[in-house]
């Protein structure tokens, strides 16, 4: 460790080349260097080493058992430290063996992930993908951490400190199965406070949301009977019973077992956003991958 502190990385450099030419004036001619430079350097790598290094022969100078030694693994590390200092390389997808992790509820596995996935493989075959379970309050420490490469939350209420990119907004209507008797037209707000909901509660049991936060501003209630974890759950219940839902739009743009109607009660829109930390901000692979993402969805 003492002798790395009296090291630069200028000597090394020297060093490496000189055992390349075993000649004081060539290696001064490829190091851009005046040949006292080059015999200056030499004379401190001596005293550092506690070696002559390279000694006078008949065909210029030949190298001690030492420098021998030192040359291979010289030769290795100049060689990582000038990858590790270049610029980076254009990111080729088609070309990627990268593992990306990404946190997302079902819901943004359903209008993220999912939208993205097909195109994700065509470009990039060789890549692969790990869906993680969101759980808000990590989403900081596994991004900075490296667990994760991107989360997909709500912009309000998402962790600080994290690079966001919106992705969309979304908006509620109102679903049930496709024959459903009180849905073949736009519910009164009435008739909407009548029907049975079921609600996705992501902090457990809950029974209220958005929709009655909204409606007790207006004096109201609605019923909600029944309460669950997951969005992918509650799209089954809507299709087999008769309860109701105040859905994102976007989980049944394309279904046709449930019937969507417009809801007679304002519930304000939210935003969708990709997280990331800055530590991968400016990685390439990292890039694209964003990119792509944004534009799949």
């Amino acid at each position: 460790m003492n002798n790395l502190r009296r090291l630069d990385l200028n000597l090394l450099v020297t060093l490496d080349v000189l055992l390349s030419e075993h000649n004081v004036t060539r290696a001064a001619q490829r190091l851009n260097f005046s040949q006292p430079s080059v015999s200056v350097h030499l004379a401190r790598l001596r005293d550092i080493f506690g070696d002559p290094l390279l000694l006078p022969g008949p065909r210029g100078m030949r190298p001690t058992a030492r420098a021998d030694e030192l040359r291979e693994p010289l030769r290795q590390a100049l060689d990582a430290l000038e990858r590790a200092v270049s610029p980076a390389s254009p990111f080729d997808p088609a070309e990627a063996s990268h593992t990306w992790r990404v946190a997302a509820a079902d819901y943004g596995e359903s209008t993220i992930v999912l939208p993205a996935l097909i195109g994700l493989r065509s470009a990039a075959p060789g890549a692969r993908l790990a869906v993680l379970e969101l759980v808000p309050s990590r989403i900081a420490r596994q991004a900075e951490q490296g667990e994760i490469d991107l989360a997909f939350h709500t912009s309000e209420g998402a962790p600080s400190g994290l690079r966001r990119r919106a992705l969309f907004t979304e908006r509620y209507v109102l679903a049930g199965r496709a024959g459903h008797p009180r849905l073949k037209r736009r519910p009164t707000l009435s008739q909407f406070c009548e029907l049975d909901h079921v609600v996705v509660s992501t902090d457990g049991g809950g029974f209220s949301g958005i929709t009655d936060e909204v409606l007790s501003e207006a004096g109201l209630t609605r019923r909600v009977v029944l309460s669950v974890p997951h969005f992918l759950f509650m799209m089954s219940v809507l299709a087999s019973t008769d309860l109701v839902a105040m859905v994102p739009s976007r989980l049944v743009r394309d279904t046709s077992v449930l019937r969507v109607v417009e809801p007679p009660v304002d519930v304000p829109r939210y935003e969708m956003a990709m997280l990331w930390h800055e530590r991968s901000h400016r990685d390439p692979a990292h890039q694209w991958l964003r990119e792509y993402i944004a534009d799949s969805v």
